[in-house]
């Protein structure tokens, strides 16, 4: 979550005017992740998120985002769920840009994630992933493999400013991705962007996922793949076993993965490093002046991606088996 477009005050009233939330009590930005402005937003009614959609997201995508919430909501998972204005819609325009009203969802996330964490975060996004197989709103993943290189192209001539070799070692890593990369393994509603700020605990349970906006339908292993990458690497970017065997133990609890779909999370987790590793790159290279953001260090998943490269199988993730293929532990 970030800070991108200004809102005034007699803008925001006359927005808020529209929903029956009750008076504006206080407004404040919100200042973390890369993507769209959001405010805490305070009424008499309550606490609520407001987001305003910046132009990298696209408008027609939105009732996808919204609906995905709702329904979720309706399978029994904790998120924030849109609110509707008067007029019924879930999505307004403030500021000129798209804009929504969400709940409030109790809860922090967690700083360093442990075990228990990493457990109970694989038990919701199978949970997640088996909610969504009848939402009936597609969406393709628009950072999917094929647009990796044409994304690669925007940074590449400046790659190297980040680190001498780096143009060469993304390059190559992309020939070979787009050789491996898995065909035909189960597809569904995915996440896309489960990092530890996105998923909320509340008296050591898990209380809710949020920040749909990069939800999408791509391969479920893909996710899971994803959620290894930043849930169970260290703050010295080495791999806790321990987690990825609690994460990959909790999802097979809910929805156990085929052995097809396990062979294939090492390509899953190099493509996943690879595509954080190059909107990371983007973004450090073209953050706008102002903007009340960090952008966030691309050679982290540099590295992350070099440890995916030595392994060959799932059981390189977990602390057990001694190389024998994964199996869910009781």
């Amino acid at each position: 979550m970030a800070v991108y477009t200004e809102v005034s005050d007699e803008e925001l009233e006359a927005f808020v005017a529209g929903y029956d939330i009750g008076n504006v009590l206080s407004f404040k930005g919100i200042a973390e992740g890369v993507e769209n402005s959001n405010y805490l937003l305070r009424t008499s009614e309550g606490q609520f998120i407001l987001t305003l959609y910046e132009k990298r997201v696209n408008p027609n995508d939105l009732p996808f985002f919204l609906g995905l919430m709702e329904h979720l909501a309706e399978h029994g998972l904790g998120c924030p769920l849109p609110v509707h204005d008067r007029e019924g819609r879930s999505l307004g325009t403030l500021a000129g840009r798209p804009a929504a009203v969400v709940t409030f969802l109790e809860g922090m996330w967690v700083r360093r994630p442990t075990a228990h964490h990493c457990g109970l975060l694989g038990e919701a996004l199978a949970r997640m992933h088996l909610a969504g197989a009848d939402f009936d709103i597609r969406r393709p993943n628009a950072l999917s493999m094929p647009s990796w290189r044409p994304l690669w192209e925007k940074s590449r001539a400046r790659a190297d400013e980040v680190a001498p070799g780096l143009a060469a070692d993304i390059e190559a890593e992309l020939d070979q991705l787009e050789a491996l990369w898995p065909k035909d393994l189960p597809q569904g509603v995915i996440h896309a962007d489960l990092f530890p700020d996105n998923v909320f605990f509340l008296g050591g349970e898990l209380s809710g996922l949020i920040d749909f906006y990069f939800a999408c339908d791509d391969f479920l292993a893909y996710d899971v793949a994803i959620c290894l990458n930043s849930w169970c690497f260290e703050q010295d970017l080495s791999f806790n076993l321990t987690k990825g065997q609690a994460l990959l133990d909790g999802y097979m609890r809910v929805r156990p993965l085929s052995s097809a779909e396990l062979a294939a999370l090492p390509i899953f987790a190099r493509g996943s490093a690879l595509r954080f590793l190059l909107t990371r790159l983007y973004d450090w290279l073209n953050v706008p002046p102002g903007a009340l953001v960090k952008p966030k260090d691309p050679l982290e998943y540099h590295r992350k991606l070099r440890f995916h490269r030595g392994v060959t199988d799932a059981s390189g993730y977990v602390f057990a088996l001694g190389g024998r293929p994964y199996e869910v532990s009781p």
